[in-house]
C-alpha cells in the first residue's frame, strides 16, 4: 500500500508542486522570521560588546524620569564634576573619566537637510581622544570652541569634508561648526551600528547636549589590575550610595541588547502573524487540492478496497501522501527562508541601521529548522484530513462503475457554518465591546471563527452568486459554459474563493479602519484647529523635530497675524505618577489657534508657578482650582505648581498645561510645533512666505497651511495601509494558486468532457475563454466575498473604537472595486496555463480518456 502510495505522488508531480507551494511560502515566511530576527540579534550582540569594550563600570545618575524603551527619549541626569574626583578615591579604581553623551545631535548636511536617522541616534560627545575603539581617519580632534569632528558615517551620509562649515541642532538651534576631523573605529567601522555621532569640546559638549557646563552624563571608570569590575561596581555602589546606577561593560551591553531584542522579538512576531495568515489560506488551497484528487481516484481507490485495503489502509495512504507534500515543502520553505531572512536582514541594515551594522553571519537557529517541519507537515496533514476520512468511505462497487462523485447535500455543512459564525462573532463582540482583559486572544479567535465559519457557509450561496455574476460573460457559448462550470460544485468553488476571501477581507478590514481614523482625524482637525499655518516636521525617531522659540514671537509681529503660539512636550512626573505635559508660551494664542479660550476667566497667561488642566483630568485626579501639585520634569527639581484654570477638552491640546518657563528643564527644551492664526480676510499666500523665511534655519520643519498638516499627520494611515497590502499579498498570491491549482485538476478532472466539446465543434479559443471565464467567476467570488466581510469586520473595530476618537465610518467603495478589478484580473491570470492545457488536448485522446 506505502509503494502504491509513493507511485502515485511521484505519477504526478505537478499535483505535488502546486499541492506544496503554498505551503512552501507560509514555511518560508515563518523560517524567515526567526532567521531575521536571530541575524539581527547577534550583530547587535557585538556592536554593543564592541561599544562597551573599554569599559569595565559605568556610573550614571539615577534619571529624573525613567522613560520605557517606547515611550520616548531617556533624558540623563547630569552628574557634577566632583563626583569624578569622588570616584577617583575609591579603592581599585586606576582611572575615571567623565563623559559627555546624549542623543540630539542632528547635523545639517551639505544639502541644507538635516540628517536623517531610521532607528540608531544621533549622539553629541565631548572629544576625549583617539582609544582602542575610537580612530582619527582625517583631520584632528576639536579643541576650539567653534569645531567639531564627526564619524565617517556621518561626513560621508552628510556630504562632509575636512574644512567644511557645518550646522548643528541640539538643545539649542542651529549653530556653526568648523569641521577639524573624521574618525571611525576598530575593524575599520564607519559607525557603530549605524550610530550618527559628533564631537565637540567638553565645556561645548555639556551646555548643548546637557543643557549646562561643568556636568558629566556618565563616568567611565577603570578597574585596577588586581580588581574584577564586578569588586570594584560593589565598592563603588557603596561608596556613591543611593542616586546612581553603577553597571559594568558587560552588564550594559547585555541590558542594551536586550532591550533592542524586544523591538526584534514584535518585528519577528509580526512577520509570524502574517505567514500564520498565509498557512490559513494554505489549508483552504490543500484542503480542495486533495479533495478533488480523491474524488478522480475513486476508481483507483476502489479497486485497492476490492483487493483487500480496509479503511485504515486508505486513510494511511492519502495522509502519507500529505506528509510526504508537507516534509518537501518544508524543506524547500526552509532553504527559501534562510534567504528571505538573510534579506531582510540586508535590508533592516541599509535603513534601518542607517548602512553602519556590521551582521553577523547568517545563521538558521533550531527554532527555524524544528518550526519549518513541525508547521509544514502539521498543516498539510491536517488540511488532508477530511479528505482521507472521504477516501476511506468509498465503496469497493465503485472500482467497477462509472463513477461521478455526487454532490452531497449541504445542510450539516450550512448549520456548522452557522454555529462556528455565530461563536466567532460573540468572541469578536466580547473583545472589541468587552472588558474581559483578554480582548486581544478574543478578537483573534473570533477573526478566526468568523473566517472558517463564512467558509462552510460560502457553498450555500455559491451557486446562485456565481450564477449571477457569470451571467456577465453569458453574452457567447463559452461564456456560458464557463459560468455553469464553475456552479457544478459549490464545495470546491466555496473552497477555492475562500481562500482568496481571506486576504481580500483582512486588507479590506485594514482599509476601513484606516479611512476610517484618517475620515476622523481630518473631522476633528476641522473642528477644533482654527489657525491657518502650522509650522511642524516628520518625525523619524524617538525625537520630534523642534525649532527656535524665537520663530513664535517673530511670528506674532508680522502684519495680518491674529495670534502666533508654540506647543512644547515632556514626560513628567505629577505627584510621582507618570504623565505627558505640554507647555506653551502664550496660553491664550494657543487657545486661539486650537479651539476655545480657556474657561476659568480671563487667563491671558500662566506665571511660573501655574498650570492649567483639562476639567476632565481635574476630575479624574480630584484637582480644583488653587490645588497645589509637584512636578518632576526630565531636567531639574521637582516644583509645585498651582491649579489656576481649568479647560475644556477640545479648547487646548492635551489635559495637562505648564508655563513656558518649566520648559527649560524638558527633556527637549525647544517647541515641537507652532500654530499661526491670521486675522479675518488675511489670504494665506500673504503671510506664509514670512513665516517660512522664519523657520529657514530649522532645517528639521517646515511652515505649512493647516490642510495640507493634516494630510501630512492622515498620510500615516496610508502607509500602514500599504504595508499591510503588502504583507498579505502571499496570503494573495496564495489564493491564485489555488485557483491554478483547482483549474488544473478541473482540466485533468474533465478531460473525457472537454475532448467531446472539442469534437462537437469547440474551438480552441473558445475552449480557452470557458476556462478563463470560470477562473475570473471563481476569483470575483472570492473577492467580492472578501470585500463584504472585510467591511463588516472594519465597521464593527470602528464602531468599538469610537469612545478612542474614530467617530466616522468611511468604506472604502474606491478601493473595493479596485480589489474586485483586480480579482478579476487575477483570475485571467490564472487561468493561462489551465486555458491552454485544456486548448491543447487531443481531441480523440481525450474521448478515449478513463
Amino acid at each position: 500500500m506505502l509503494r502504491a502510495t509513493l507511485k502515485s505522488l511521484l505519477a504526478r508531480k505537478l499535483r505535488l508542486i502546486l499541492s506544496g507551494l503554498a505551503v512552501v511560502l507560509g514555511v518560508m515566511f515563518v523560517a524567515g522570521a526567526f532567521v531575521v530576527t536571530d541575524t539581527l540579534s547577534r550583530s547587535f550582540d557585538a556592536v554593543f560588546a564592541s561599544a562597551y569594550s573599554t569599559t569595565d563600570v559605568r556610573v550614571v545618575a539615577q534619571p529624573k524620569v525613567e522613560v520605557a524603551e517606547f515611550d520616548g527619549e531617556q533624558v540623563a541626569a547630569p552628574l557634577p564634576a566632583n563626583t569624578v574626583d569622588k570616584i577617583k578615591t575609591v579603592a581599585g579604581v586606576r582611572a575615571a573619566v567623565g563623559l559627555v553623551e546624549a542623543d540630539g545631535a542632528r547635523v545639517i548636511g551639505s544639502d541644507g537637510k538635516v540628517l536623517t536617522s531610521a532607528g540608531p541616534p544621533r549622539m553629541g560627545v565631548a572629544w576625549t581622544g583617539e582609544d582602542e575603539l575610537l580612530r582619527l581617519r582625517e583631520g584632528r580632534g576639536p579643541t576650539a570652541a567653534g569645531e567639531i569632528a564627526v564619524n565617517a558615517t556621518v561626513a560621508t551620509s552628510a556630504g562632509l569634508t575636512v574644512g567644511d562649515q557645518v550646522g548643528v541642532l541640539t538643545l539649542e538651534p542651529k549653530k556653526q561648526f568648523t569641521l577639524v576631523g573624521i574618525f571611525g573605529y576598530s575593524g575599520d567601522r564607519d559607525s557603530l551600528g549605524g550610530v550618527q555621532e559628533v564631537a565637540f569640546t567638553e565645556p561645548v559638549a555639556q551646555q548643548l547636549m546637557l543643557g549646562s557646563t561643568g556636568v558629566y552624563s556618565s563616568v567611565r571608570v577603570e578597574a585596577a589590575d588586581d580588581v574584577t569590575p564586578e569588586a570594584l561596581r560593589d565598592r563603588l555602589g557603596a561608596a556613591l550610595g543611593t542616586g546612581y546606577v553603577v553597571k559594568t561593560g558587560d552588564q550594559l551591553a547585555e541590558e542594551n541588547a536586550a532591550s533592542l531584542q524586544e523591538g526584534l522579538a514584535f518585528f519577528g512576531q509580526i512577520l509570524l502573524g502574517f505567514a500564520g495568515v498565509a498557512l490559513f489560506v494554505g489549508v483552504f488551497l490543500i484542503l480542495n487540492t486533495f479533495s478533488i484528487i480523491v474524488a478522480q481516484r475513486t476508481r483507483e481507490l476502489a479497486l485497492m478496497r476490492a483487493l483487500g485495503a480496509n479503511r485504515r489502509q486508505v486513510i494511511t495512504s492519502v495522509l502519507v501522501e500529505a506528509v510526504a507534500i508537507g516534509f518537501v515543502a518544508a524543506v524547500l520553505g526552509l532553504a527559501a527562508g534562510v534567504g528571505v531572512g538573510a534579506g531582510l536582514a540586508y535590508l533592516f541594515s541599509s535603513f534601518a541601521g542607517g548602512g553602519g551594522l556590521e551582521l553577523a553571519p547568517v545563521g538558521v537557529p533550531a527554532a527555524a529548522i524544528i518550526s519549518s517541519f513541525v508547521v509544514g507537515v502539521v498543516v498539510t496533514v491536517v488540511a488532508a484530513v477530511l479528505p482521507a476520512l472521504r477516501a476511506a468511505r468509498i465503496a469497493p462497487i465503485a472500482a467497477m462503475q462509472d463513477v461521478a462523485t455526487p454532490d452531497r447535500p449541504l445542510t450539516k455543512l450550512s448549520t456548522a457554518g452557522g454555529v462556528v459564525t455565530a461563536l466567532g462573532a460573540a468572541a469578536l463582540g466580547l473583545g472589541l465591546f468587552g472588558e474581559a482583559g483578554n480582548e486581544l486572544w478574543l478578537i483573534l479567535g473570533g477573526v478566526l471563527l468568523s473566517f472558517v465559519g463564512i467558509a462552510l457557509l460560502t457553498p450555500l450561496i455559491s451557486r446562485p452568486v456565481v450564477g449571477l455574476l457569470g451571467r456577465l460573460f453569458s453574452w457567447s457559448l463559452p461564456g456560458r459554459l464557463g459560468r455553469l462550470n464553475s456552479g457544478r460544485n459549490p464545495r470546491r468553488t466555496a473552497i477555492t474563493a475562500a481562500a482568496l476571501m481571506v486576504g481580500i477581507a483582512l486588507i479590506t478590514g485594514v482599509t476601513v479602519v484606516m479611512d476610517s481614523a484618517k475620515s476622523s482625524l481630518k473631522a476633528e482637525a476641522a473642528r477644533v484647529l482654527k489657525a491657518e499655518i502650522i509650522i511642524s516636521g516628520d518625525q523619524n525617531g524617538p525625537r520630534p523635530p523642534t525649532f527656535d522659540p524665537a520663530v513664535v514671537g517673530k511670528a506674532a509681529q508680522i502684519p495680518g497675524v491674529r495670534a502666533a503660539a508654540g506647543l512644547w512636550s515632556d514626560q513628567v512626573l505629577i505627584d510621582g505618577a507618570k504623565a505627558y505635559v505640554n507647555a506653551t508660551d502664550d496660553l491664550a494664542a494657543l487657545a486661539q489657534t486650537y479651539g476655545a479660550s480657556a474657561a476659568g476667566g480671563t487667563l491671558t497667561t500662566l506665571t511660573d508657578d501655574q498650570i492649567a488642566v483639562s476639567a476632565a483630568e481635574a476630575t479624574e485626579r480630584g484637582w480644583a482650582v488653587g490645588s497645589r501639585v509637584s512636578v518632576q520634569t526630565s531636567r531639574g527639581e521637582p516644583r509645585t505648581y498651582t491649579v489656576a484654570a481649568t479647560y475644556e477638552k477640545e479648547a487646548l491640546p492635551g489635559t495637562i498645561m505648564l508655563p513656558a518657563a518649566a520648559t527649560k528643564d524638558f527633556g527637549i527644551p525647544q517647541p515641537v510645533l507652532g500654530a499661526v492664526r491670521l486675522a479675518d480676510g488675511v489670504p494665506v499666500a500673504a503671510v506664509l512666505p514670512q513665516i517660512k523665511a522664519l523657520v529657514a534655519d530649522s532645517p528639521e520643519v517646515a511652515a505649512t497651511d493647516a490642510a495640507a498638516f493634516v494630510n501630512q499627520q492622515a498620510a500615516t494611515f496610508d502607509m500602514l495601509i500599504t504595508m499591510i497590502q503588502i504583507l498579505l499579498a502571499l496570503a494573495i498570491l496564495i489564493a491564485v494558486l489555488g485557483v491554478i491549482n483547482t483549474l488544473a485538476l478541473s482540466v485533468l478532472e474533465r478531460t473525457r468532457e472537454l475532448g467531446l466539446l472539442r469534437a462537437v465543434g469547440l474551438g480552441r479559443a473558445q475552449t480557452m475563454r470557458m476556462v478563463t471565464v470560470e477562473a475570473v467567476v471563481i476569483s470575483v467570488f472570492g473577492a467580492l466575498l472578501g470585500v463584504t466581510v472585510g467591511a463588516g469586520m472594519g465597521a464593527a473595530v470602528t464602531r468599538a473604537l469610537e469612545s478612542d476618537g474614530i467617530t466616522e465610518l468611511v468604506l472604502p467603495w474606491g478601493r473595493m472595486g479596485t480589489y474586485l478589478v483586480l480579482a478579476a484580473l487575477v483570475g485571467v491570470i490564472a487561468a493561462v496555463l489551465p486555458a491552454i492545457r485544456a486548448a491543447r488536448l487531443n481531441v480523440l485522446g481525450a474521448i478515449a480518456h478513463d
